[in-house]
């Protein structure tokens, strides 16, 4: 599913048009964006946890040549659906 079609999916259930529908969807992942930039938690409640975890540097090998190098430290996001989502994915709703 594409931003495309989650625009025509939100205009076709609230009835917006779909200009204010793409600039809602846009407003909702501006502020998980910000959020996720300032902070390390985006809690939605029936969905799920995204969470900014921190990687140290390590070891790795190319390859290719064998060499071994550092992979350097950074920053990863994760998702951990809740136990709806979860449920409702594997048909599990009552």
């Amino acid at each position: 599913m594409t931003k495309a079609d989650l625009v025509e999916k939100l205009h076709i259930s609230t009835g917006f048009s779909k200009k204010e529908a793409a600039d809602m969807l846009e407003s909702v992942l501006a502020i998980m964006k910000n959020t996720l930039e300032t902070s390390d938690k985006l809690k939605i409640s029936g969905f799920g946890n995204f969470e900014i975890k921190n990687k140290t540097d390590r070891r790795g090998r190319n390859p290719q040549t064998g060499e071994t190098i550092t992979i350097a430290a950074r920053r990863i996001l994760t998702f951990k659906p809740s136990p709806l989502l979860r449920q409702a994915i594997n048909g599990q709703m009552d």
